[in-house]
């Protein structure tokens, strides 16, 4: 049973081994969560050559070797070939972190599906069982936590913070906080008439 953490990557160093499609799909996930990403392939997608293109990333254009992984925080080895990510796995340092794609018993992180709406996250993981499982809760979490959802949890986070800079009643903070995290507050919509009412409420 794996233990789930949301990683800071902003900044950090990550090295993605293999310069196919399931590396191009994992260099869009480093690349949302602002990583400083590092291609170690021979040949690599028209995808991800946009991406350097674009200096998103850096392509060193060459068959991996241990010397790869210096300074790396995250590795992922995403290959087609199982000599090169098994070669990937053994040249790793115990404090790096590593994800094999087509590995998971030789990595100590596995990438969930995801979904991002705004501030919210919501991951999905089998522990390796079964990714295409977890694409299909994906789509079903799609369709119940669309943008407007996203759109919502942002206005959460504003209101928490005015909340916390002008409420100084511990009790009221909590009737508000309480107030418009309700389903019923979410789906009315009219979200900042509806917490200027509540305020008025309140202070009565």
């Amino acid at each position: 049973m794996g233990y789930p953490v949301m990683l800071n990557i902003a900044n950090q160093h990550v090295v993605v081994i293999g310069g196919g499609k399931v590396a191009e799909r994992k260099i869009h996930g480093l690349l949302e969560a602002k990583a400083n990403i590092t291609v170690v392939a021979p040949t690599i997608t028209s995808g991800i050559q946009q991406l350097e293109a674009a200096g998103k990333l850096i392509w060193r254009q060459k068959t991996f070797s241990p010397d790869d992984l210096e300074e790396a925080w995250v590795v992922i080895a995403a290959t087609n070939n199982r000599d090169v990510n098994e070669a990937v796995a053994k040249a790793a340092k115990p404090y790096q972190l590593i994800n094999i794609a087509d590995d998971p018993e030789r990595s100590n992180f596995h990438v969930p599906a995801v979904i991002r709406r705004g501030r919210l996250t919501i991951a999905i993981s089998t522990g390796g069982a079964s990714p295409t499982i977890a694409q299909q809760i994906r789509r079903q979490l799609e369709e119940l936590y669309d943008d407007d959802y996203g759109r919502y949890i942002d206005f959460l986070y504003e209101c928490r913070q005015w909340i916390l800079r002008n409420v100084h009643d511990e009790q009221k903070r909590k009737e508000l906080f309480k107030a418009i995290a309700d389903e019923s507050f979410r789906k009315k919509g009219n979200w900042v008439e509806d917490l200027k009412h509540l305020l008025r409420q309140i202070d009565k």
